[in-house]
């Protein structure tokens, strides 16, 4: 088989016998006033992190979510889309489908807002999303695309770019690796199902969100996810996998690069009450300004006696330069 019939067949197993944390740790879901996640849902949380951030769902914006799972992050993005077919979940394993479909009626006995009319769960997979181009608000996926080889990484990115509106974004969770992982794991299919051997480093990470054509990302965590041992993993030392939440907007490259927040933030420190650079960004004396790595690294250099740069936090919700 290959590694994507391979990964197919794992999680069919999967939907059918719910295994907690089956491929990765999983994540509390978020306390929201008003909504009850059933047991099982909870059971099948098979993500590395979130995608569901608040401050991303305003509006009632169109949600496409890729690899419905057990229907957890459906279920939480229909409390933002509270419309019939606001979420749009694609699945390409029909066991998942169905899975979900139960799950997502289950919820309705505890969640009165809830209508299973809000998710439309549909047969689909990352390389061929059934909607139009420029159709939806949001794009999300949760500790999917490490999976996929760099070609059919590619491949998955271009197409959520496709079907995002101008401004929309493409929100996901990840696994990433602290170095590069070596070729006998990442050419274990059954590892590579589970999320412990495609993770990219995260610079190669953010590169390929660059060359899709994304303008703008912004890292909400960054996290210890998972440690691959010597013994267990035929290592010379261990290699620890982080967790990465980010949020990549459909949006221009500008001329200069495009922008990553990370949480850094530039202070301006000198005897005048502010600092213009003449390129944008006002800096007011004693005052964080949240910046892009791009800025940060320019005012560095520009003026390294009155601007003090601190380190990304990798918990960045918004605020920016740019």
């Amino acid at each position: 088989m290959t590694y994507l019939e391979t990964t197919a067949q794992f999680y069919a197993e999967a939907a059918e016998t719910p295994q907690v944390g089956l491929c990765c740790v999983s994540t509390p879901p978020p306390r929201l006033p008003g909504l009850k996640i059933p047991t099982i849902m909870q059971e099948m949380n098979y993500g590395c992190g979130s995608t569901v951030h608040p401050t991303e769902l305003f509006g009632s914006p169109t949600v496409l979510y890729i690899g419905v799972g057990g229907g957890i992050e459906a279920l939480q993005f229909a409390y933002f889309c509270r419309q019939p077919g606001g979420v749009i979940a694609v699945d390409p394993v029909p066991e998942m489908r169905q899975a979900a479909t139960r799950n997502l009626q289950l919820a309705t006995q505890d969640n009165d807002w809830f209508d299973p009319a809000f998710v439309k769960v549909l047969a689909g997979d990352a390389f061929a999303l059934p909607v139009p181009d420029a159709s939806v608000d949001v794009v999300a996926q949760n500790c999917l695309f490490n999976i996929f080889e760099p070609d059919d990484l590619k491949r998955a990115l271009l197409e959520a770019y496709r079907v995002l509106k101008p401004g929309g974004r493409l929100i996901m969770s990840d696994p990433i690796a602290t170095r590069p992982i070596p070729l006998h794991l990442q050419q274990d299919e059954r590892l590579r199902a589970l999320c412990l051997s495609g993770a990219l480093t995260y610079d190669a990470y953010i590169q390929h969100l660059i060359e899709i054509g994304f303008g703008q990302i912004e890292i909400r965590a960054r996290r210890p996810y998972r440690l691959l041992d010597a013994h267990s993993y035929n290592l010379d030392t261990p290699l620890l996998l982080e967790s990465l939440d980010s949020v990549s907007f459909k949006a221009p490259i500008p001329e200069d690069g495009a922008c990553v927040f990370t949480g850094k933030t530039a202070i301006y420190s000198g005897v005048e009450p502010q600092l213009d650079d003449r390129a944008g960004h006002l800096l007011q004396r004693g005052n964080p300004l949240a910046v892009c790595d791009k800025t940060a690294a320019k005012l560095a250099l520009q003026f390294p006696q009155d601007v003090i740069v601190t380190d990304s936090t990798w918990h960045y919700n918004g605020g920016g330069c740019c």
